[in-house]
Order: C-alpha cells, then structure tokens, then sequence
C-alpha cells in the first residue's frame, strides 16, 4: 500500500475516523488543501467545513464536519484535531436550521461587539455545516 497515507481525525470527545487514505482534502484557511501520500509536511489552522476521505479500493468518499481545528500533515499521516467534529452520516438538517434561527435571534438582541463577533463566528459555523449536509446529500 505504498500509495496510501493514515488519516486521524479526533476531537476532543473521541476518534472519529483512524485508517488508510488515497487522499484527503481538508478546509484550510486559504481553502482547501488537497493532501496525498508523499506530501510536504505542514500544520495549519481549519476553518469549519468538510474533511473528505477517499479510502482505497474505490470504496465511498468518507465526510466529516469539523468546526474548526489544527491540521497536521506527514509524509505517511495526516492528522486533523478538530474542535468539534460529526459524521457525515450524524448530520441533521432540521437541527442545523433550528440552530440557525435561534443565531439569527441571538445576532438580532446582541448588545455588544463580542457578542456580535461570538453570533457572527456560530453562524459562519452552522452554515459550512449545512454545505456539508448538502454535499452529502448530492452524493447519495
């Protein structure tokens, strides 16, 4: 399997996928990074969106929503320590929407510029969620 690198992605709840790689791409700050065996070794922040995971073998892209994190890269690892990280498959978009109208609600009563900036921030938050349960439903 020389052409395959080991994927970690945890948060700090538990190991949400451990295991083999053709590549991964991962929302970087500057955008996403796309990472295959042999890459250059870096660390950088993550913003909230989709780490997706192609296993080897052909089988199904693997997709995780992460709020955010550090990501790490090594030749033959990548590791991602997400501040919150779902499943794909865990994701709800009826909760996603609700979450957001009661963030609309909170950005409507907020009184100062940090609690503008924390609504702000959990919005942005709650929108790459629900890109991330649209890019999973277009792939069913």
């Amino acid at each position: 399997m020389a052409h395959t690198l080991h994927v970690d992605v945890v948060s700090a709840e538990e190991s949400i996928y451990s295991g083999e790689a053709e590549f991964v791409v991962v929302p970087g700050e500057a955008g996403e990074l796309g990472i295959y065996p042999q890459h250059t070794p870096l660390i950088t922040r993550i913003k909230p969106g989709s780490v997706r995971i192609k296993p080897p073998g052909g089988a199904a892209e693997e997709l995780i929503f992460v709020a955010g994190g550090i990501l790490e890269v090594q030749p033959k690892l990548v590791t991602v320590l997400a501040d919150t990280a779902i499943r794909g498959s865990d994701l709800d978009e009826a909760k996603a929407n609700e979450a957001i109208k009661r963030a609309e609600e909170a950005r409507g009563k907020a009184q100062d510029k940090l609690e503008i900036a924390s609504v702000e921030a959990e919005l942005s938050m709650l929108a790459a969620q629900l890109a991330a349960i649209r890019k999973l439903r277009q792939k069913k």
